[in-house]
């Protein structure tokens, strides 16, 4: 059995000190949202909460989908170091980033300097991206959608060049007989409020490799919602399944803080997955198992 937890959105705080230049950028429309809404409602305590409760479960791998800081702020980088330091060895932890952490476009670069071994894997190319992680039965690989957009916009992006490379690692796996869990930022599906300005560019690219490829599993964050889709694979659907902010408090929009947890067995020449989802209510202040099911 190989345990895969999924966490994301972390959205650190608080906010380091920011000088008046730094904000000469999209970066003042983002700190606007978070003094006016976004820290009330991430919730580091809670945050903290999670992440003990997640590492109880001792996973083998943590997919962790992106946006563990704010505004690219340089100082947000380090935060985010120590705290991945604090969830974890790099082995154990693979990091795609989201729009926040691209927010900037010095912003991707510092996530690479400060988040090194975290947010790197094996590859058949020169491209940091798709990489892939393998433990036990389980190939996990990662996909950046991550850009850096004007402001008002949080969307990403999936080109063609990472669609080949990510064509070549899904062949390679599927012929390894692994099973493949695929995570991206942004969600490849439809159900998207304002899709044009916060959804994926490319999507129906992603999905056709998928479609043509296969994959066991995909996973998403971005919306910060708990949400399952199917995505069509090569002989029935794939689960595609998002997972809410693992700051979220509960008293605001989105959902309260919470992680998957997937358990892979393989039974002769087929996989089993059964998915829990881990978290805090809307009412009360414990962490408890929301749901438990099997994936097909």
């Amino acid at each position: 059995m190989t345990k895969v937890a999924h966490i994301s959105d972390v959205h650190l705080g608080p906010l380091p000190t920011i000088s008046p230049f730094e904000l000469m950028n999209k970066r003042l429309t983002g700190y606007a949202n978070w003094k006016l809404s976004r820290h009330g409602n991430m919730q580091q305590g809670l945050l903290a909460q999670l992440s003990t409760h997640l590492k109880l479960q001792k996973p083998e791998l943590i997919a962790l989908s992106g946006d563990l800081v704010n505004l690219a702020l340089p100082g947000e980088f380090e935060a985010a170091r120590a705290w991945l330091e604090d969830l974890g060895p790099a082995e154990q932890i693979a990091v795609i980033p989201g729009n926040h952490d691209a927010y900037v476009k010095s912003g991707l670069e510092e996530a690479a300097a400060q988040w090194g071994d975290y947010m790197k894997g094996m590859t058949l190319s020169d491209h940091q991206f798709p990489y892939w992680r393998q433990e036990g039965c389980v190939a996990l690989i990662g996909c950046s959608s991550a850009i850096t957009t004007p402001p008002f916009f949080a969307h990403g992006e999936f080109d063609e060049a990472q669609a080949e490379r990510l064509i070549d690692i899904l062949k390679l796996t599927r012929d390894a007989g692994l099973y493949r869990i695929v995570m991206i930022h942004h969600p490849p599906h439809d159900d998207v409020k304002q899709i044009w300005r916060r959804g994926l560019k490319g999507r129906k690219l992603f999905r056709k490799v998928i479609k043509d490829q296969g994959a066991e599993l995909v996973l998403h964050g971005h919306l910060h919602r708990s949400m399952i889709h199917p995505l069509e694979g090569p002989t029935g659907d794939i689960p595609l399944i998002g997972i809410a902010s693992a700051a979220a408090g509960n008293g605001g929009k989105y959902a309260p803080a919470r992680y998957n947890l997937f358990d892979v067995h393989k039974v002769g020449s087929k996989f089993e997955c059964q998915m829990s989802e881990f978290g805090f209510q809307r009412i009360g202040d414990g962490i408890t198992k929301r749901l438990e099911m099997m994936l097909d």
